[in-house]
């Protein structure tokens, strides 16, 4: 899956996603949001943002709610990920016990 990253001002952000310009300082300082210092643009996947909207108003999430909610879902993605390459490796063990073929690496039953 291809990522996009676009690069939106402070203002431009507050606007299309509907938060304050202070709340996206705040999420800037608590490291949830990418920015180029240089610029002072946020760089951030639109996915990523909507999804802090979404925490912060929907839910009503404080900031450092959102912070453990989405460490929690890195935590969730990068085990889903290792599940996924077990998977693959016990796929590969149990052709290896059922024949005599050549031994593949697990990347290859993906």
């Amino acid at each position: 899956m291809k990522t996009y990253i676009i690069s939106i001002t402070y203002h431009d952000c507050a606007l299309r996603y509907g938060l304050s310009e202070t709340d996206l300082h705040d999420f800037a300082d608590l490291g949830l949001l990418a920015t180029d210092p240089a610029t002072g643009f946020i760089e951030e996947e639109p996915d990523h943002l909507a999804r802090l909207s979404r925490l912060h108003h929907e839910l009503g999430l404080s900031k450092e709610g959102i912070d453990v909610v989405l460490a929690m879902r890195q935590r969730l993605l990068a085990l889903q990920h290792e599940l996924m390459l077990q998977r693959a490796r016990a796929r590969q063990f149990e052709h290896l016990l059922s024949s005599t073929g050549p031994t593949l690496d697990a990347d290859d039953w993906l």
